[in-house]
């Protein structure tokens, strides 16, 4: 390639990728999923319109893996441990017995409704039963349902990848299906072992990233998304499953007092945008336009078949033990959105060559596009006549750590955000912990050095200084004061993270990040 050439493709990423901003601005609007302008920027540049041509299977299985990777590990990143730990158990289920029955219920309506023999059947099964945690994330995050649903629905998301891929090149297998010994210990070594080296190299992340002082704050990012990005990388080199690796180290990393904690999540947001963007169009890029009028009505039937039979039955079965109300069970049903993770899982069985399987892309992608229009725009909706939905919350503080390594302290910054009850609090009514010192208080435009009595407003910023010994104690108690005002102790708040959606929504209080 040519300097020339190479300014060329530069400027053709840099105006796909502008193009693709003012997509999701645009979508955000009109109250569409932004992943659909994302898919209409690659069919409008690939080779049927603007002519650029690209149609290479293998390069976009690889290509979205990787971005796949990226989105897990920012999905990692940004969920909040106390909301999903309490649910690991019914996400667990969801993401495997769900995602088996989902398979069985979707390849049987596929197999007796649109004729297809049972590998392709089931294949389409596999495919379209993984939920895409990058339209969950985007879209679940800007509603107000409780934590719990959210929770379940986003821990789902981030797990049930990892067996739907193994599912899927089980099925794309062209030397006929293993047994189901064999399957079973092969999805077991994956799920496990994956599991093992996202949780190790998130703890080493955790580790190193406390220990080490880097020379520059934008090395904090860099170095806990690298690890994320390392584990992927290394559990797909010994065959095990890289998208639960990368999803279990960034929830490790994401929720570690780790230095630099709004500055690492800010990049990457970045980062899972920036590959989103790339996949979206990448992958609207591969399909024929010309042959998609051939796939809508299988993908309306399969389409149908999932929403209204496999995804309910799937739901219902796996989460009745755990006694949750009907209305929960409808919305989480519902809310099983579909994205880029099952068009990217129809290369799979392109690259195997299974015959009939280039079809395949046109039908998953017809469907993704369809009922993404119907779902994404109907769950404010559903979530309201489903009586699921919480009142706006208030919102906890934000408080960023950065390591004064010379000084064995800490420097915390503190946001108070509107409805707060740390307003109207004075500094000496915090009683925060020796040697802890509020040093500077930034109101509006201006700065002042508080005294005892100076007063705490909604929208300060508070510099404070610790002790890394004494920090937690201290996000403690100013979570607590948030909550409670300054006779928090008293009232029996200790500023812990509380998960319960009960309790949550009594309070209208949001859990914390800090």
């Amino acid at each position: 390639m040519t300097l020339q050439q190479l300014y060329l493709v530069l400027l053709i990423s840099g105006t796909v990728l502008l193009a693709s901003i003012a997509a999701a601005r645009l979508a955000a609007r009109i109250g569409l999923p932004s992943l659909l302008l994302f898919l209409a920027v690659g069919v409008v540049i690939g080779e049927d319109v603007l002519g650029v041509p690209f149609d290479d299977a293998q390069l976009a299985q690889a290509l979205g893996t990787c971005a796949l990777g990226v989105i897990l590990v920012e999905g990692g990143l940004t969920t909040r441990w106390n909301d999903v730990r309490k649910l690991l158990l019914p996400a667990g289920v969801l993401a495997t017995v769900g995602v088996g029955i989902s398979v069985l219920v979707t390849g049987v309506g596929a197999h007796f409704l649109l004729g297809m023999d049972w590998q392709l059947a089931l294949l389409i099964g596999a495919i379209v039963s993984s939920t895409d945690a990058a339209a969950v994330f985007a879209v679940l995050r800007a509603l107000p349902l409780p934590q719990k649903l959210t929770g379940l629905l986003e821990a789902e998301s981030g797990f049930n990848d990892a067996p739907t891929i193994i599912l899927v090149l089980i099925f794309s297998a062209t030397s006929g299906l293993p047994s189901p010994g064999s399957a079973f210990a092969n999805l077991t070594y994956q799920l496990v072992v994956g599991s093992l080296i996202g949780l190790a190299l998130g703890r080493l992340g955790v580790t190193a990233l406390r220990h080490v002082a880097l020379p520059a704050t934008g090395l904090y990012p860099l170095a806990t998304v690298g690890f994320g990005i390392s584990a992927f990388a290394a559990a797909g080199a010994v065959n095990a499953s890289g998208i639960i690796a990368a999803y279990l180290a960034g929830l490790v990393l994401g929720n570690s007092s780790l230095p630099h904690r709004a500055a690492t999540r800010s990049f990457a947001e970045g980062s899972g945008w920036l590959a989103q963007i790339g996949l979206f169009v990448m992958l609207g890029l591969l399909v024929d336009p010309s042959t998609l009028p051939a796939a809508v009505l299988p993908a309306v039937v399969v389409g149908l078949v999932l929403l209204l039979a496999a995804r309910p039955i799937s739901v219902v079965a796996c989460l009745l033990p755990f006694r949750m109300p009907w209305r929960e069970h409808a919305f989480l049903s519902w809310g099983g959105l579909r994205g880029a993770v099952p068009i990217v899982l129809t290369t799979y069985p392109i690259v195997s060559g299974v015959p009939g399987s280039r079809h395949l892309l046109d039908i998953v992608f017809v469907l993704v596009v369809i009922f993404t229009l119907v779902q994404g725009p109907s769950l404010p909706l559903a979530a309201k006549l489903l009586r699921v939905t919480r009142p706006e919350t208030l919102r906890d503080v934000q408080v960023e750590a950065a390591p004064l390594d010379i000084l064995n302290a800490d420097l915390l910054t503190v946001s108070v955000p509107p409805g707060s009850r740390l307003h109207g609090v004075t500094i000496f009514e915090l009683r925060l912990p020796e040697p802890t010192v509020v040093t500077l208080i930034v109101r509006d435009t201006t700065t002042l050095v508080p005294r005892p009595d100076t007063v705490i407003r909604e929208g300060d910023q508070l510099l404070l200084v610790t002790t890394p010994d004494r920090r937690r104690v201290v996000e403690q108690r100013l979570r607590a004061v948030g909550r409670r005002g300054k006779l928090a102790r008293w009232l029996g708040e200790r500023g812990e993270p509380e998960p319960s959606t009960l309790t949550a929504g009594k309070r209208g209080v949001r859990e914390p990040s800090a």
